[in-house]
């Protein structure tokens, strides 16, 4: 029992006006409930040190409860080193919540993750869920993922939705399909929006657009950016503008360059330029190059403003944009400045690869990033992850028969068949997870390398 008004059951009856007297007498007289209460009284009252004395009397006659709310009161108002002597104390006799606040301070304050995991194994037996989840999350930092799993499973089985969702990752790198659904289900009901949202990409990924829209529907209602940008996207494929205006803003009001990006295509659909304007001006003062681009031929096209759309485009091309480049090019050899015309259209930046991937294929590469990201790891670019994977799709779509498909690309682009080989394994991991590890980023990078060959010396742009 606490008195800073945690759930557990109360050991002893809170105090009631008038009790003072009885109390204080049956506590003088060695009452260690009575003493218990007296303390929690005074501590009702604002007065912590009259608190902590009634309270190291009642734990001297035996009250567990006292010697957890020393372990609180010292912990906030005291030293470290009483905070962990009561907690001990409480914890020795097989409290939940003592092991658990002690295991924390041990973790947290001194570091000491051995002694911090005995306790939390200590409190998770006794039932804490709270335990459960944090030594299912040291398990898995310590790479042992069986343990993890039992822990989280603990813990999601009573009621823990981070725990659910620790679990549908830990099921979805390994393969496990039906776990991965099962516990990101579990999660979802509970209210994660984030596991609603990583089911409907799932789903999508398996090519089941209608379960997804119904997951991302249920992960935009907590405002889930992620799925207002999924959801402004079957939007758009449905032709629905007003739609997908609405869901594209949601998404690109919580910061994200991308959608602010979309949201200014929609707007300049719709004819609303200075709606357009503003989403596209925000997404290119937040860095997106083709934002940018954009911004400045809506400058110039809309409002006439030739020196505001100089600057967008000169942003974009130092950011590596190919059009932006060109067009910027131009506007300096009419305006005669000829030296930086011939900079920028003499060595353009070569064009990027702006074929957008299959929604399934997006909804993988999201995952795969996500996944890396867990436990503290270097993410992958889900943008990245998703150019692989479309460079793939489209290489290989001419072919009705993909049993020789190496050979094949080899023999056809003169890249070496051994960079096919590893194109192709990277991206089976991608779509297989649990096949093999995840990509490193460095691995990412060189075999990106060799997908923009591949389409470069295909003719594919």
């Amino acid at each position: 029992m606490s008195w800073q008004g945690e759930a557990a059951v109360p050991a002893v009856p809170a105090p009631r006006a008038g009790d003072e007297p009885e109390l204080l007498a049956a506590a003088r007289a060695g009452d260690a409930q009575a003493a218990h209460r007296l303390g929690r009284l005074y501590a009702q009252h604002g007065d912590r040190t009259a608190a902590r004395l009634w309270w190291e009397r009642a734990a001297a006659g035996g009250s567990v409860d006292s010697a957890y709310n020393l372990g609180i009161w010292h912990e906030m108002h005291g030293s470290l080193e009483d905070a962990v002597t009561w907690y001990e104390a409480a914890a020795s006799t097989g409290d939940a919540d003592a092991a658990t606040n002690l295991a924390t301070l041990l973790l947290e304050q001194r570091g000491d993750a051995g002694a911090a995991r005995v306790w939390y194994e200590s409190a998770a037996e006794a039932g804490s869920r709270r335990a459960a989840r944090r030594l299912a999350l040291m398990c898995e930092d310590a790479g042992e993922l069986g343990l993890a799993r039992e822990w989280h499973r603990r813990a999601a089985t009573d009621g823990d939705a981070a725990s659910a969702h620790d679990l549908g990752f830990l099921a979805y790198c390994a393969g496990e399909e039906a776990e991965t659904v099962r516990w990101w289900e579990c999660a979802a009901r509970g209210g994660h929006a984030e596991s609603a949202y990583y089911l409907g990409l799932y789903l999508h990924a398996c090519r089941d657009p209608e379960g997804a829209e119904a997951y991302y529907r249920l992960a935009a209602r907590s405002e889930h950016p992620g799925a207002a940008s999924r959801l402004g996207g079957i939007a758009l494929t449905r032709g629905d503008l007003r739609t997908a205006r609405g869901w594209f803003e949601q998404a690109a009001g919580a910061g994200r360059a991308e959608d602010q990006r979309m949201a200014g295509f929609v707007c300049v659909e719709l004819g609303d330029t200075a709606a357009a304007s503003h989403w596209f001006g925000r997404a290119a003062a937040g860095g997106d190059a083709e934002a940018a681009f954009n911004y400045g031929l809506l400058l110039i096209a809309e409002f006439g403003d030739l020196a505001g759309g100089r600057h967008w485009f000169r942003q974009a091309a130092r950011a590596g944009h190919h059009g932006a480049a060109v067009e910027l090019g131009g506007l300096l050899s009419v305006a005669g400045e000829h030296g930086e015309a011939q900079e920028w259209l003499s060595d353009p930046p070569p064009p990027a690869w702006d074929r957008p991937a299959e929604p399934e294929l997006t909804a993988r590469a999201e995952l795969a990033a996500a996944a890396t990201a867990r436990g503290g790891g270097v993410p992958l670019v889900a943008a990245e992850l998703a150019e692989v994977l479309s460079t793939w799709d489209v290489v290989t779509r001419p072919l009705h028969d993909l049993s020789d498909v190496l050979a094949w690309l080899a023999e056809r682009s003169g890249v070496h068949e051994s960079a096919v080989e590893h194109l192709a394994s990277v991206r089976g991991t991608l779509v297989r997870p649990g096949s093999a590890p995840w990509p490193s980023p460095g691995e990412l990078q060189h075999v990106l390398t060799t997908a923009r060959d591949l389409r470069r010396r295909l003719g594919l742009h």
